[in-house]
């Protein structure tokens, strides 16, 4: 499923172009996914001014769309981001934060997908099952569902919008609706750092802006994720140095780090 030598290169293309990444994502957790973008070699902008997002889409190689910290204002911005960014043939990463919470964040979801078409979808298990409208109980935007309980209706949402699925938990799932990866690695104390699933968001905005297949390029971002994420926590008394270990760790990966760690 996965050749670790395209793995090692679509990094080395990040490192090497630096791609411009706008992100229209969430107040929490801004600093956090700009700092992670510039560890890994990428080029970080955080432009929201509903008189500016398209023009700041357009100079872009990849947009993010995170719901977070939602409003109708952020909603309108991410729209008009959105169908800039299909005008463009740039791709979109939406993260739907929250997805299955509230009714209005539900609606704002279906609604995003509709209008921008994102090329790739990234959420935990939680979220997933909402936007396939299945029956969840979330704990605010926190995942109370095995990410593995989520693969059917990842497929399923793939087909219909022509997408690429992830959902981020345990184990790693991305799906295209046809194929099926798994990534493996990761620690459980990732999930007591806020934004990290938002972080995975944006690093797989990193590698669809360099490689044009939204399968590998989410396949080639979760991998990176997990593996920084689990040697930083092997290092970490906590979850306040992990956050700094982790960004160290995405700074420093190696080929060798990649292939000694990697688990599909």
């Amino acid at each position: 499923m996965i050749n670790i030598d395209f793995l090692i290169k679509d990094l080395e293309l990040v490192r090497k172009q630096s791609p411009l990444i706008h992100n229209i994502t969430n107040l929490v957790v801004m600093n956090n996914t700009a700092n992670a973008l510039l560890a890994i070699g990428a080029s970080p902008v955080m432009a929201h001014a509903l008189d500016e997002v398209a023009d700041m889409t357009k100079i872009a190689s990849a947009l993010v769309l995170n719901i977070g910290t939602l409003d109708v204002e952020l909603i309108k911005a991410m729209e008009r981001s959105g169908k800039m960014a299909n005008q463009m043939n740039i791709p979109i990463i939406f993260d739907p934060v929250g997805a299955g919470a509230t009714p209005f964040r539900d609606k704002c979801c279906k609604r995003l997908i509709n209008e921008c078409k994102p090329t790739i979808i990234r959420g935990n298990a939680s979220e997933i099952l909402a936007l396939q409208n299945t029956q969840v109980q979330t704990k605010g935007v926190d995942s109370t569902d095995a990410s593995v309980d989520a693969l059917d209706a990842a497929k399923k949402l793939a087909k219909e919008i022509k997408s690429t699925v992830v959902i981020s938990g345990d184990i790693d799932f991305i799906t295209d609706g046809e194929k099926v990866a798994k990534v493996k690695n990761g620690n459980p104390m990732m999930e007591k750092v806020t934004g990290m699933g938002c972080t995975s968001t944006a690093i797989i905005a990193c590698f669809a802006a360099i490689n044009p297949n939204p399968f590998l390029a989410s396949l080639h971002g979760m991998a990176v994720m997990g593996i920084a994420g689990e040697i930083a926590a092997e290092n970490s008394k906590g979850t306040g140095s992990l956050q700094l270990n982790f960004l160290d760790e995405l700074y420093q990966l190696t080929s060798t780090t990649l292939k000694k760690h990697i688990k599909l």
